[in-house]
């Protein structure tokens, strides 16, 4: 009698245990211990995946900017204009991002305590936002859309002007609605960049 058992992953093992760790005790606070307990492994089946820590934390981020395309991808819709394709991308890659245990827990660790891998994991989120962004806005300047300009450049005003509008404007203005958010993102980033 064969059983059909399925091999164990143990890379996939290792890296779910680390993500649940790093999202549950920030980068500084995750050991190499604590992620071949969560595992179910031994410590040296983690090295024979990845090298380090960082190596491995780095690893988990990719993922998580894999999972944030999915969600842009996901959300995107050929149909629509550019306008309206940006906005709702940026509501629900912002918000899946917003939720991500991984996300609250470096932004806190970079918070109270500046860890620079921690930081260092944000940005490359946030760059690979810009980066996907940027690559709608060179479509819609080859379309005719919106007026030449820096793809890159334009996406990051593009982000940044969405978050002052939303979570990190909070403090600055009174909270806004969601349209309001896209009311006034329309009208101070959009509307300015409209062909006429």
């Amino acid at each position: 009698m064969t059983t059909d058992r399925k091999p164990t992953d143990r890379r996939k093992q290792v890296l779910e245990a680390a993500a649940r760790s790093f999202a549950a005790f920030g980068y500084k606070a995750t050991t190499m211990d604590q992620v071949a307990k969560a595992a179910g492994v031994g410590k040296g089946t983690i090295y024979t995946f990845f090298a380090n820590k960082e190596e491995l934390f780095e690893q988990i981020v990719r993922e998580l900017i894999a999972e944030l395309k999915v969600v842009a991808e996901r959300t995107f819709d050929p149909a629509l204009p550019f306008a309206d394709n940006l906005l709702r991308i940026l509501q629900q890659v912002l918000a899946y991002r917003d939720r991500h245990g991984l996300v609250v827990k470096l932004s806190q660790e970079v918070r109270e305590f500046g860890t620079p891998m921690a930081n260092g994991g944000l940005e490359a989120i946030e760059r690979s936002i810009i980066a996907y962004i940027a690559g709608h806005v060179g479509e819609a300047i080859a379309k005719g859309e919106v007026r030449p300009s820096d793809p890159a450049l334009t996406a990051y005003m593009m982000l940044k002007m969405y978050l002052a509008l939303t979570a990190e404007g909070g403090h600055l203005h009174e909270p806004l609605d969601a349209e309001q958010v896209l009311a006034h993102f329309r009208f101070y980033c959009l509307e300015g960049l409209a062909v006429d």
